[in-house]
């Protein structure tokens, strides 16, 4: 039976991340081939914009009243008929696509698929511990596949063509493939085991009670405060290579020295490596906790971050590749050892009563206001100095974010200290 919970566990990542990984690192190539290329942070803004509310919202929801595996197949359904609706879309309107109606289209989507990124791990969470399972532990082994689902849609989109040649990274295709998936989750959510919501009290509740905003009572805690703050800052760092890395990479086409590299051929191939080192970055999370604590393994993360942005500064797809490839290795570590590490940190942290509703203000500190105001920065500075500069310079764009997320390494260096127990919070 615990084997089957497992197994059952890691099928539902699977799908989870192969929905996101259909499109998120190579949406913005798609959208510079239709005339977007400017808007490019607007769209992946949007991710962070629907997560600084529906995260919370739906965790509020899970705790008092749909069981949480139900409501992340609700929410996957709406997310996977609004994302096949914008592949309809790209498919109709070809190369005059309307900036309105497909950021509709998509915004719908994201905002009912942003909050199943914390919902499938209290969905986890509360399975594993159910079954007499360490989350700390098993949990990072199941997680791992929704790495390896990602890593599968990203290679698919890479070397699937339509009738046309065209790569579904560079065209609408990539949405339907979401969609798709996305309605395969809907379904097989209700197959998972029940996840109760928490038990109503007879007493009477105040409007914090009722509405879950007994997660900001977390603010409370000083150290608490701090590392939801910097989850904010690093947020920041969290979507810029997904919205930039994939257009970066290609732009080595219109280069002649590159022009026919594999990597210029190939971003999403090459961006792949990112994910393959992400399963080897979780599966180390046990390890790295125990031994280090959540500081140390924060600390790694930034400076991941700072290594992450300067070799992509510095590589091309010709010599310089190893610096692509070596930045595609420290993404494991920046990504998995902050968010996942993070996650973790959450639940362990705080009470039952208040735990989806504390994956949700972790979700919203990060993947909400962190990563809104990241993309959105991030697309004015690569405005200035690349689609709207006379003499282009992807580099200096990287390095300017490679000093920002050192800024923030040395201050969260400074102020958060290590949690001396692990006694619960609210």
């Amino acid at each position: 039976m615990n084997k089957s919970i497992k197994l059952r566990l890691i099928v539902m990542n699977i799908i989870q991340w192969a929905v996101w990984g259909s499109y998120l690192t190579s949406m913005g190539s798609y959208l510079a081939s239709v005339g977007l290329a400017t808007r490019i942070g607007i769209f992946y803004s949007m991710q962070g914009i629907v997560s600084i509310f529906m995260p919370t919202l739906m965790g509020i929801v899970a705790d008092k009243y749909i069981p949480a595996q139900k409501l992340l197949g609700f929410c996957h359904g709406i997310a996977g008929a609004a994302m096949c609706a914008a592949g309809f879309y790209g498919m109709t309107a070809g190369t005059e696509v309307s900036f309105g109606i497909l950021f509709s289209l998509y915004a719908v989507s994201v905002a009912f698929y942003m909050p199943t990124i914390a919902l499938s791990n209290s969905v986890a969470y509360n399975i594993l511990e159910k079954n007499g399972f360490d989350t700390v532990k098993d949990f990072p082994p199941i997680r791992v596949f929704g790495t390896v689902g990602f890593i599968l849609a990203m290679l698919f989109v890479n070397f699937m063509t339509n009738g046309a040649g065209v790569q579904y990274q560079h065209s609408y295709n990539q949405f339907f493939v979401s969609g798709i998936l996305g309605l395969l989750m809907l379904v097989y959510c209700f197959t998972l085991p029940n996840c109760p919501c928490s038990a109503v009290s007879s007493e009477k509740q105040t409007f914090s009670d009722r509405f879950g905003l007994d997660a900001f009572r977390l603010f409370k805690d000083r150290q608490m405060a701090i590392f939801f703050i910097f989850s904010m800052l690093l947020g920041v760092a969290l979507q810029i290579t997904n919205g930039f890395a994939n257009p970066f990479i290609s732009h080595f086409q219109e280069v002649p020295e590159f022009a026919q590299t594999w990597g210029a051929r190939n971003a999403n191939a090459l961006i792949s490596i990112s994910q393959i080192s992400e399963t080897l970055g979780i599966l180390l999370i046990p390890i790295a906790m125990r031994l280090f604590g959540i500081k140390k393994v924060m600390l790694i993360a930034m400076f991941a971050w700072v290594l992450r942005f300067g070799l992509f500064g510095t590589g091309d797809t010709g010599a310089g590749v190893w610096m692509l490839i070596l930045s595609m290795i420290v993404y494991g570590v920046a990504f998995d050892f902050f968010n996942i590490s993070g996650s973790l940190y959450v639940n362990k942290r705080t009470s039952s009563a208040i735990q989806n509703s504390a994956q949700g203000l972790f979700m919203l500190m990060t993947n909400g206001i962190g990563a809104t105001i990241g993309t959105l920065s991030a697309q004015a500075v690569v405005n200035h100095f690349v689609y709207n500069s006379a003499n282009p310079s992807w580099s200096t764009a990287w390095f300017i974010f490679a000093a920002y997320a050192l800024v923030v390494a040395i201050l969260f260096m400074i102020l958060f200290k290590e949690p001396k127990t692990d006694e619960k919070i609210a």
